[in-house]
């Protein structure tokens, strides 16, 4: 018996690396979308609703603006009185007046007002015969106050408009300017911001009974 000229192979000294079975994949699907066209109607839509918005916003910012913009106090004239009335035509023509008046000042905005003085002058014929000033004071945000002042002049002469004094005298009334006006600052945070305010009043005084017979006031 011959034996093969080939033997078999040797055994493998390991065993091989177990294969794992690979995960089946998901499917991939693509997804075509058509391109959106917005209709006119929609654009116009779109468009109107920004219009709207911008004007709310406007609309807000005027409306804060105007609540919140600093303004002049209203001047006014609760009450004006004349207390006396004296005409002197020795040894010279002079006037002794003697007049009461009660200002009524009013704040319209959110913020306190401090007034340094609140003047009251009293003329006649344009000329300035003599005025009066009242203290310091403050009147709250929205509120009103009422300041009494009174405007005493004594021997006040007339020389260049003596001859009108007279004419006056004869038809039995004077007619007298009163100008009352006020000047502060506006309590705005930390800012102190100056405001006026200012009325201007014609008042006809009856010499006979010394009595104010007709007056018309106006602000300034």
């Amino acid at each position: 018996m011959t034996s093969s000229k080939f033997s078999d192979p040797s055994p493998t000294p390991y065993d091989p690396l177990p294969t794992y079975p690979q995960p089946p994949q998901q499917p991939q699907y693509i997804i075509v979308l058509p391109h959106y066209y917005r209709s006119p109607r929609q654009l116009l839509r779109v468009a109107c609703r920004r219009y709207i918005y911008s004007a709310a916003v406007l609309i807000l910012l005027a409306a804060a603006v105007f609540f919140l913009w600093p303004s002049d106090p209203d001047v006014s004239i609760a009450r004006l009185r004349l207390r006396h009335l004296k005409i002197h035509t020795f040894p010279k023509i002079a006037l002794d007046v003697t007049l009461d008046v009660t200002v009524r000042i009013r704040n319209k905005d959110f913020y306190s007002v401090n007034f340094r003085s609140v003047a009251v002058a009293i003329g006649y014929r344009g000329k300035q015969l003599g005025y009066v000033t009242s203290d310091y004071g403050k009147i709250r945000a929205r509120a009103s106050s009422y300041i009494n002042a009174t405007l005493e002049l004594n021997d006040i002469s007339i020389f260049s408009d003596i001859i009108p004094l007279i004419e006056d005298l004869a038809r039995g009334s004077i007619t007298f300017d009163t100008v009352t006006q006020i000047g502060g600052e506006l309590g705005l945070f930390l800012f102190d911001i100056p405001i006026k305010g200012k009325v201007s009043c014609e008042i006809v005084v009856d010499t006979r009974s010394e009595t104010i017979s007709h007056q018309n006031c106006y602000p300034e």
